[in-house]
């Protein structure tokens, strides 16, 4: 410091460690956003829904378990800040179960390289837009959130999709009546308890969410029990149940909502004997030949 100069020397503070260790985590979490943290998700579970196709058939069915336990914890680590409660069950069911449903509905598939290809690229997309909205829903379950209305509707266009894929699986497994219903009732309930929640969105879960869910269960596991009796084709049997899905979940969420009109419930019912008719048709055809 020379004479005349009133500038004072201020020594440099001392980076500890644990500055160190502050600053290397808010750049990790400045560069992990969480649509990176999606893209991440969703790149490596089309991965593992590749490698799967891969594995010799005995050992499919012990890699889709450790498939299901990676898409939970994948999809737990992205949606991570914003998960309370009972969210950590209710609003990680689909990020779980469509991923799983996806790979199990692939066994069935034409085994052709542009077929896996396409099915995966479609995959990717669908999980990295099931993300999002899980995401949406762990934020509103918290402060309001406009983007919630649409993401009801997405949620709900994947529980069925779900759905029809899961039942499609278990009927094409011929395993004996009693083993379908409890299967199709298990799996229900969990899509059924998802649908339920989203309109809800209770941080501690509540009894209308545990009654909505039997009920719907029950219903649909009752009619996989009279159709393991019927000499139908799996697609036929599977369809019919999402489309027992959409309508009583459908209905189920306008209630919650407050706008289970009559026009509402005719719309819905409407739509079930439209979809009744056709696959009734169908088999009545099929026998006759």
């Amino acid at each position: 410091m020379g004479i005349g100069d009133n500038r004072i020397w201020v020594p440099k503070a001392k980076v500890t460690p644990r500055r160190e260790l502050a600053r290397d985590k808010r750049t990790i979490k400045t560069i992990l956003t969480k649509r990176r943290k999606f893209v991440i998700v969703a790149v490596a579970l089309s991965l593992g829904l590749f490698v799967i196709q891969r594995i010799s058939v005995e050992s499919r069915y012990l890699a889709m378990i450790g498939f299901l336990g990676l898409s939970y914890l994948m999809a737990a680590w992205a949606l991570f800040r914003d998960l309370r409660g009972v969210a950590w069950f209710s609003n990680m069911i689909l990020p779980t179960l469509y991923p799983v449903s996806v790979a199990l509905f692939y066994f069935l598939l034409p085994q052709a390289f542009v077929v896996r290809i396409g099915v995966i690229i479609i995959f990717a997309i669908s999980m990295y837009a099931l993300l999002l909205t899980a995401n949406i829903f762990s934020v509103a379950s918290i402060r309001t959130i406009q983007l919630l209305r649409a993401a009801r509707a997405v949620g709900f266009l994947f529980t069925v999709l779900t759905a029809a894929f899961i039942y499609h699986v278990v009927f094409s497994l011929r395993l004996p009546a009693y083993a379908i219903t409890l299967t199709v009732f298990g799996l229900s309930y969990l899509l059924f308890y998802q649908g339920v929640w989203a309109h809800t969105l209770s941080e501690k879960g509540g009894t209308r969410e545990l009654i909505y869910s039997l009920m719907g269960a029950s219903v649909v596991a009752e009619a996989s029990l009279a159709l393991s009796f019927w000499l139908i084709d799996v697609a036929l049997a599977s369809i019919m149940l999402a489309m027992m899905m959409y309508v009583i979940l459908g209905l189920f969420q306008q209630d919650l909502d407050k706008r289970l009109f009559q026009r509402t419930v005719q719309e819905y019912m409407g739509f079930a004997l439209i979809v009744l008719a056709v696959i009734v048709t169908t088999v009545l055809v099929r026998w006759s030949i």
